[in-house]
């Protein structure tokens, strides 16, 4: 570990977590593009609300999928090269898509392809970039690197990428799709120039026991196969903490992904903000995220890590019940901004217990595991709200924050008995 890692609080992050923190900005950039202009071109090659939500579904899906053999990946090579790979490869399909734009052969099916191949990447960049931050930056100072991360991901995607794409997309889709190419190559490129520290070699090599008399060599290796795909499982299910916020995680994820399969409808349709608007208007989203990364870790200070994601928990998904209760511009901003802000605060503090909780070695894979449950159940929440916006398109966003009401009100009080991550040590692990 570094230096600059072993002191918390004020201290500067260091040079390290700098490099993190360019090498993803580049890749913020391709994914706040894409996660703009996937929905939009969906918009525009089909009116059917269900396979609108498909590009939701297919964003997903790759984590029920690929997450844990990517945890696994990440847990055994150089999480530099992970990252340069997933640019380098995400910078291609980027390409093809542009290709089948320009030729007039793009489909709603080939973009759900192309979504799905991103998606596919992203489990390994995702859970690299994760895996990265702890063997850089002291237990203490992960809220802070998080929360900084989080800001740079906002500032990126949304007050950059969102009105920028909207526009872009409604002048010409080639300067859009172009940029969302040059960006994710940008990024492979720079993740090669981070420290050898950020590899996650040495830290593995201290926590491995030394090998012992077994099996055959084949026998051995399917064996330990599958002992690297379930370590992530048992690693969650064997802990108090992890566990049962790992399920309450899930649920909640569903029905935001009810919510949220069909908002492009919903702004567009209900709230009639014009689609070269669509990016500038859900920039209210952008600034209550990047309000929430800004003030995260001093909540955190004041009232505690678990109060914290209660509260924020339950404003998030009341705001959304209020968008769809009353479909007024003003009103759906002011949603926007909070349920947006509240996710970002969760998502901070929740990485943060699991960063603080989860020894090195193990990083990946129970990060790969942790998503596969969570992103990968989140597609049925897409789908169900594609079927429910048939109906209305309010009608997911009522339904689905009702519903994540009652989960949040039957897990309040583990919710908000969950401990600072500055408390925890890493819980022991298989080292395998």
């Amino acid at each position: 570990m570094s230096s600059a890692a072993v002191s918390p609080g004020s201290a500067p992050l260091g040079r390290a977590f700098g490099r993190v923190v360019a090498a993803n900005l580049s890749s913020s950039l391709g994914d706040g593009i894409a996660r703009v202009a996937a929905p939009l071109l969906a918009a525009q090659l089909t009116d059917d609300p269900l396979l609108v939500s498909l590009v939701a579904v297919a964003a997903l899906l790759p984590w029920l999928l690929f997450a844990i053999p990517a945890g696994v990946l990440v847990d055994r090579v150089d999480r530099r090269v992970a990252l340069s790979l997933a640019g380098g490869v995400r910078a291609l399909v980027a390409g093809g898509l542009l290709a089948l734009h320009l030729t007039g052969t793009l489909t709603i099916w080939w973009l759900l392809l192309v979504v799905l191949l991103y998606g596919a990447l992203e489990t390994v960049y995702d859970g690299a970039i994760r895996a990265v931050v702890p063997s850089i930056v002291g237990r203490g100072d992960l809220p802070r690197a998080n929360s900084r991360i989080e800001a740079t991901e906002i500032v990126v995607q949304q007050f950059l990428s969102q009105p920028l794409t909207s526009w872009l997309l409604a002048f010409s889709a080639l300067w859009a799709l172009g940029l969302n190419a040059g960006a994710y190559a940008v990024a492979g490129g720079l993740a090669l120039t981070l420290p050898a520290v950020a590899s996650g070699v040495a830290a593995r090599r201290s926590g491995r026991r030394p090998a012992e008399p077994g099996p055959t060599p084949e026998a051995a290796r399917a064996a330990r196969h599958r002992a690297e795909l379930a370590a992530g499982f048992h690693f969650i299910w064997s802990s108090p903490m992890l566990r049962p916020l790992w399920i309450v995680s899930v649920l909640i994820g569903i029905c935001h992904a009810a919510i949220t399969s069909t908002l492009v409808l919903f702004v567009l349709e209900r709230l009639d903000v014009p689609e070269a608007w669509y990016g500038t208007f859900m920039l209210a989203g952008a600034v209550g995220s990047l309000t929430a990364a800004a003030v995260t870790n001093r909540l955190k200070t004041r009232f505690g890590t678990g109060p914290v994601m209660a509260a924020v928990n339950a404003a998030g998904l009341g705001a959304w019940f209020l968008a769809g209760a009353f479909p007024l511009v003003w009103v759906g901003a002011v949603a926007i901004f909070v349920s947006f802000g509240c996710t970002t605060t969760w998502n901070v503090l929740v990485m943060s217990l699991r960063q603080a909780a989860v020894p090195n070695h193990l990083l990946g894979r129970v990060h790969g595991t942790w998503r596969t449950a969570l992103w990968g159940a989140m597609p049925l929440g897409s789908l169900a709200g594609g079927l429910l916006a048939r109906t209305g398109y309010s009608t997911p966003l009522l339904v689905g924050a009702v519903a994540g009401l009652v989960v949040a009100l039957v897990g309040h009080r583990y919710i908000a008995s969950l401990p600072d991550p500055e408390t925890l040590d890493p819980e022991p692990g298989d080292p395998a």
